[in-house]
Order: structure tokens, then sequence, then C-alpha cells
């Protein structure tokens, strides 16, 4: 075969063969993501915070999320019993977050590094095959430097965890796939945060395990940052003196007069809640790290002011900020914590709170027994293949409705340019 001819038949070839994960590591409209892992992942918390960000920040159109945590869960435990219970819900993307257990709370030693190197490469194996594009290999987080008996012990296992971020790395170039650093970031931002609110202020969690809100919302960073999430939720462009303004993909301009700009989004900011001092909240946490910075982006830009500082009104509140600095771009998600997003944000949560919580009965009780009935009652393999489709179609559904939650939301955006008085005979 001539070279012509082979790279013709490549070309072929390359079109209808899925590409790398690691070639094409984003997500894609109408991706489906399987967000896997132990008991971390089973609180619903890091995952409903990846699912509010597929739905309502929309890194791409008609995206949709299952969560499949299980308490106690190890990687080699989990290559075990995938097949039956998170492959046949046919999701083109997944994340998977285990390590906790895996290292035994105790030193590392080498048969348990080669259990946790041989049950991520299983498990990516197992997902190629499956039919997954997206691949992303998490690390696993930190247990807290104070909560888990103290800065001897927590230093020795997460001297661990670490090694195992390290192993999760090695697994994800072998294998071509994506890696996510969920340690570094958490444990920088942990650090950060005890020195600002003292050792009191967890990141590990009440346990020093299972990470509070502030913890997960740092973990959720990591997973879509590894999905190629850019963080570019939305920019106004307003010209004071010509009186234009303009809206990029997601929000739609209204009308705008005597600086009232009113908008119609179906793009949300995401949004954050709870008092900034404690771990329970997602306010606090954020200055520890870029989460508004580079996922978070709904900006502002103010064009002819007509003065060197500016008054913007969003929703109830108001700020000035100097007119160079909206000549530039202003991000109103990091600005205006409490804004008119707030509320549709809260409730397309907990839709999907609901939806995650009928997740953990129905992939743990329901979907994971089902092999056993099979077994017993092999006469009734055809009884047994109408109620997995059923369980499929319930959570398809129950994905569907977390979807509709995200109705469109108007709001305005008030700027009037701050004109310094000057009295007469000044």
């Amino acid at each position: 075969m001539n070279r012509r001819m082979t790279t013709v038949l490549l070309f072929v070839l390359a079109a209808f063969l899925p590409a790398a994960a690691a070639d094409d590591p984003k997500l894609r409209a109408g991706d489906y993501v399987a967000v896997i892992g132990d008991s971390i992942t089973e609180q619903q918390s890091y995952s409903k915070f990846i699912e509010d960000y597929l739905l309502m920040c929309k890194p791409a159109a008609d995206l949709r999320a299952t969560q499949f945590g299980w308490g106690g869960e190890t990687a080699p435990g989990f290559a075990r019993r995938m097949a039956g219970d998170m492959l046949p819900f046919k999701a083109t993307v997944a994340t998977t977050h285990f390590g906790m257990n895996d290292g035994g709370y105790s030193p590392m030693d080498p048969a348990k590094a080669k259990r946790y190197r041989d049950g991520q490469k299983s498990i990516v194996d197992q997902l190629k095959k499956g039919g997954v594009r997206l691949i992303v290999v998490g690390s696993p987080g930190v247990v807290d430097t104070d909560k888990w008996g103290g800065p001897e012990r927590s230093a020795m296992y997460n001297k661990t965890l670490a090694e195992e971020r390290d192993i999760a790395r090695e697994v994800a170039k072998e294998e071509g796939v994506v890696f996510a650093n969920v340690f570094d970031p958490m444990m920088d931002a942990m650090t950060k945060a005890k020195k600002k609110h003292g050792p009191a202020y967890h990141v590990g969690g009440g346990d020093g395990v299972h990470p509070d809100r502030n913890g997960h919302l740092v973990m959720a960073y990591a997973f879509l940052k590894a999905l190629g999430c850019d963080g570019e939720i939305g920019t106004f462009t307003v010209d004071l003196q010509a009186g234009k303004a303009e809206a990029t993909d997601g929000h739609k301009v209204l009308s705008f007069k005597d600086g009232v700009l009113e908008i119609e989004s179906s793009r949300y900011p995401f949004c954050f809640y709870g008092d900034p001092n404690t771990p329970g909240s997602t306010r606090g946490i954020i200055e520890f790290f870029p989460f508004n910075e580079e996922l978070n982006r709904l900006k502002l830009v103010v064009k002819n002011p007509g003065g060197e500082k500016v008054q913007v009104t969003w929703g109830s509140v108001s700020k000035v900020f100097p007119a160079s600095d909206l000549a530039k771009g202003v991000n109103l998600a990091a600005e205006f914590l409490d804004n008119p997003f707030s509320e549709p944000f809260r409730k397309v949560e907990d839709k999907i709170a609901q939806q995650q919580g009928m997740e953990v009965s129905l992939v743990k009780n329901l979907m994971h027994n089902l092999p056993e009935f099979k077994k017993i009652l092999p006469e009734e393999k055809d009884v047994f293949e109408k109620i997995t489709a059923a369980l499929l179609a319930k959570d398809k559904t129950a994905r569907d409705d977390s979807a509709a939650a995200v109705v469109p939301v108007k709001h305005t955006i008030k700027v009037e340019a701050m004109i310094k008085f000057i009295p007469a005979g000044q």
C-alpha cells in the first residue's frame, strides 16, 4: 500500500473512531457525566456542585450527570462491580475519586500501592471498553491537619494520600486520559484558610476525612478544570455615551435606557451561600483558591461612563468601581455574592439534591442487587431486563427534571457615573 493510500485510510478511520480523551479534554454538547467515588462522593456535595455547574453555568449545551458514590469503596472494589452498577448508564464522560480508603489510614507500602494502581488501571480500561469518551482520574483529597488526629498523624496520612496522587497521575498519563489533582488545591486552600481563621476552621471535615461544603467546592473546582471548563459565563458591555448595550451567548439584552440594562439570562453564574467564617459555607473558602477567576466570570464592561467612578446596582446591591476597572471588565459573580441569581440557583440545586439522593438507593440497592436475582431466577431474564431499563429511565427522568428547573432569569443592572460635586467659588 503506497503512502497516499495509507494516509487516506487513516483519515477515514479517524472519522469513525472516537478521539482519545487526553487529546480532547473538554465537554461536548449532550455529554452525560458519571461522578464516581467513595463516601466522599456519596456525600452528594462536590458531585452536586459539579452538576450545578454543568446545568446552570453551561460549559456546553444539554449536559447531564449522575453520582455513583459508595461509602467505604476502594478503586479495586469499584472495578469489580462497575460492570453492573455503572456501565449500563452509558455515560460519555466519567470522573473518579478514590484513595482515601485505599490508603488504609496508614503509611504507604508496595502492596498497597500496587492494589491502588491496578484498581485505577482496571477502572480506566473498563470505562474505555464501555464507550466513555472522556475519562478523568482524580487524586484523593486530604485529611484535615487538625481534625484528623492532630498535626503528626495527619501529616503521616497526607503523605500516603500524596503518594496516591502521584500514582493516579501516572495512571492517567500511561492510559492517555485526564488527571484531576484534587490533593494540592485542597491542601493549599486548607493551609491558607487555617492561617486566617485558625485550626477550628476545618477543610477536611468535622471528622477530618469527609469535607464540609468548603472542601467540596475545592474538589468540584479541580474536577471542573480537568473537564476543560473555561469559566466564561458571559459578558455585558454598555456604552453610556452611545446608549448601546450588548451581551454574549446565553444572555439577551431586553432593553437599555438611562443607564438601566435589562437582561434575560439562560446561563447562570455559580452562586455561594452561608456565613463565610464557617466550614459549612461556600463563601469563606473562595478567597483561598481561584474558583471565580478561573471558572466563574460574568463580566460587566462599561465604556464612556462620563466620570472617574461608577456606581453599579445589580438587583438590590450597589457598589462603586473605578471607571478604569469597568473599562477592563468587572466580574459581577465575584463582586456581588448576593445577586438576582441567588434564589434561582438555590432552587435548581435543591432539585439536583433530590435527584442525587435518589441515585444512592437506585445504584447501591437496586442496580447492584439485580445480578443476584438473575442468578436465582434465570428464567425471569426478560423481567429483569425490563426492570433494569425502568431503573435507567427513572434516573434519566430525574436528570431531565433537574435540567428543566433551569429557567431564564430576568435581571437589571443600573450603571451611574459618579460626578464629583464642586461647590460654587472653589
